[in-house]
């Protein structure tokens, strides 16, 4: 088949990265040379920039603007090592990054975390589905395939450091922060899945990232609001969670990202993150794993981290831990100063920063930025968000849907022109400018005119509940789409009291109904009753149109469970039909 990315790939061969098992990039001679004559010319304070990963939304923005001038300070006087990119608009976000990088002396690492593909975060970019959607396809071409469009777009904008794929073993159904960015609760299948990912998309000359070392999958906490704490034994940690990072280590992933979490069995002393833990991020990931790539930590202005340490002592501990890279601190400003003011106390050694700035100076030359940066603003209307990619995702993502249940043998839905159809979408919370749900019943309405459709929001009343029972009741077809999202500072996953006690009720209901989920599969063991049980994993618009096709008729149910649901069904059950 022909490529559809024929400029981008040619600009890709020249890249000179062939990572093997975790180690250092090998580098050809002019890129020896450049490291070499960069870090000799290098102060000291531009070292300790490059430790430095700074992080800003995309959207568009003028350069005389507050935000920019921010940037550029962060650049050009505390010589930051890389930017993150919090997504935007997929044009502009390539426009600033160019901009960044004209305005740095030594090219920058600019990392994304892409879970969904390049539009997850980047308007225009290619939706893929997330982990456990991918992984309920049972197919590890998908995700490779899924890794390569990654990175061909990736690059396309000017992003290099892909911190994805979340190898976290998701054996807690309760896990509010990872769940279904995770492949699943089997280390096998996520380790398959993942490996897949990582060659797909380090084929094409960009650095994936294993995260959250050593393991976030069994966790009620979200990190990014308290410090969770996993007490395992090490044993079980060699079994489970460990087991998808030693598989990454050994496909050659360039970068592990550190989590903000307690592990006793590894670190036994004084309760100690492992982001910060020279036990976890050097003696085991380096030493025992033998990874030799970029050690980065997860975001350093978490709330399972700042809650305890200030921005600079946090920094220090977690560059004396193992780190080489610092992710966007809360003030860039004290990060700085606390490693300066660390290396002049003598709290850190020049040799272990020296370390750490040539692995990261390898690292860049390994990405062919020694080279000079080049933007391909002129190709990117040609090479992402390209009909065949978006139809590539739209496949898997119909593969993925998981028919789980269909006590009554109600499904595919067929209803007549004149039949009645009530479409209820349960939101776990309230949204700004909220979309998830539109395409679902977009999508309903344009086949079926009358599906009459009706939000329900966790603060629904015992008297609404009655209306949408009598209006559910009478329906010829009742399909409930229910979305418990996983998501950053949320705390908490699940319905509230009112929709929970509303969905048993709509359980009972003897006429043909689907139940659908978007996002968390774990809802059938606290509503046992439900007579239909559909997985989507996913709450995306392709996700809604994959579950519409599958619920008519129009494509099979074909996908499989990647974890158990407690005490009814194990891992890979799944009705085809």
């Amino acid at each position: 088949m022909k490529s559809p990315f024929p400029a981008l790939l040619l600009g890709l061969a020249v890249v000179a990265m062939t990572p093997l098992h975790g180690q250092k990039p090998s580098l050809d001679e002019g890129a020896r040379i450049w490291v070499e004559s960069t870090f000799e010319k290098m102060s000291l304070d531009e070292k300790i920039g490059q430790l430095i990963i700074g992080g800003a939304d995309s959207d568009f923005t003028n350069l005389r603007s507050d935000k920019f001038q921010k940037i550029r300070d962060d650049i050009t006087r505390y010589h930051v090592g890389g930017y993150h990119t919090f997504g935007g608009e997929l044009v502009s976000a390539a426009l600033l990054i160019q901009r960044m990088q004209e305005l740095a002396s030594v090219p920058l690492l600019i990392t994304a975390d892409l879970e969904g593909g390049t539009g997850l975060i980047f308007r225009g970019g290619t939706r893929f589905p997330k982990a456990m959607a991918l992984a309920a396809t049972f197919d590890p071409e998908s995700a490779r395939r899924v890794g390569r469009v990654t990175a061909l777009e990736a690059r396309s904008i000017g992003v290099n450091i892909n911190f994805y794929p979340v190898v976290d073993v998701n054996n807690n159904p309760l896990n509010p922060i990872i769940n279904i960015r995770s492949f699943g609760e089997n280390p096998q299948q996520v380790s398959r899945m993942a490996v897949a990912y990582i060659e797909g998309f380090q084929e094409n000359g960009l650095i994936a990232t294993a995260k959250h070392f050593p393991g976030h999958g069994d966790t009620s906490t979200d990190s990014h609001l308290q410090l969770p704490v996993i007490r395992v034994s090490r044993e079980r940690l060699d079994q489970v969670e460990l087991v998808p990072f030693k598989a990454a280590i050994r496909a050659g992933v360039g970068a592990v990202m550190t989590a903000h979490l307690v592990i006793p069995a590894l670190d036994p002393g004084p309760a100690m993150p492992a982001t910060l833990s020279e036990r976890i991020s050097t003696d085991l990931l380096k030493q025992e794993l033998g990874f030799d790539g970029l050690v980065v930590t997860d975001a350093m202005n978490m709330g399972g981290l700042r809650h305890h340490y200030g921005d600079g002592e946090a920094a220090v501990r977690a560059f004396s831990a193992g780190a080489d890279l610092i992710l966007f601190p809360s003030s860039i400003q004290r990060a700085f100063v606390g490693l300066r003011e660390a290396l002049g106390q003598g709290r850190i050694s020049r040799s272990r920063l020296d370390r750490s700035v040539r692995r990261i100076l390898e690292v860049k030359a390994g990405l062919g930025l020694h080279q000079g940066y080049r933007s391909y603003l002129s190709a990117i209307d040609q090479q992402v968000g390209a009909p065949e990619q978006l139809e590539s995702s739209q496949r898997i993502m119909d593969r993925a849907i998981t028919l789980v249940r269909d006590e009554n043998d109600v499904l595919p839905f067929s209803p007549g022109p004149d039949a009645r159809v009530v479409l209820l979408t349960l939101l776990d919370e309230r949204r700004p400018r909220e979309s998830r749900g539109a395409a679902f019943m977009a999508e309903f309405r344009r086949r079926h005119r009358r599906t009459q459709h009706l939000e329900v929001f966790p603060d629904v009343s015992v008297q609404k509940s009655d209306s949408i029972e009598d209006l559910a009741e009478g329906a010829d077809y009742l399909v409930v789409g229910t979305y418990i999202r996983s998501a950053a500072n949320k705390g908490e996953l699940g319905l509230s009291p009112g929709q929970m006690r509303l969905l048993e009720r709509l359980s009972r209901i003897r006429g043909p109904a689907a139940f659908v989920l978007f996002g968390s599969p774990y809802l059938l063991p606290l509503v046992s009753q439900l007579p239909t049980y559909i997985v989507a994993y996913d709450d995306y618009p392709g996700a809604e149109l994959a579950a519409v096709k599958s619920i008519l008729g129009e494509t099979p149910f074909r996908g499989k469970l990647p974890v158990s649901l407690p005490d009814l069904y194990p891992v890979g059950h799944g009705i085809n039909k």
